[in-house]
């Protein structure tokens, strides 16, 4: 027995307009400043966060990504 052809449809691409992803684009490039700023500027000097607490809890990263810290 042979297995008759059949004819896939062809994917057709989705077209996104910037406008739509413009909004996210901000929202994830703020969002990395901010992360950037906790890993390679805080010194654990922030009282909302209890002084050391942000500051141990990015210190692995500062040394990987090249920050001195001591």
């Amino acid at each position: 027995m042979t297995t008759p052809a059949v004819a896939l449809p062809t994917p057709i691409p989705v077209s996104i307009p910037v406008r739509q992803i413009l909004p996210y684009a901000v929202f994830a490039g703020i969002l990395s400043l901010i992360v950037l700023y906790f890993v390679g500027a805080e010194q654990g000097a922030l009282a909302v966060f209890q002084g050391t607490y942000v500051h141990e809890l990015v210190h692995d990263a500062r040394h990987l990504l090249g920050f001195p810290c001591h």
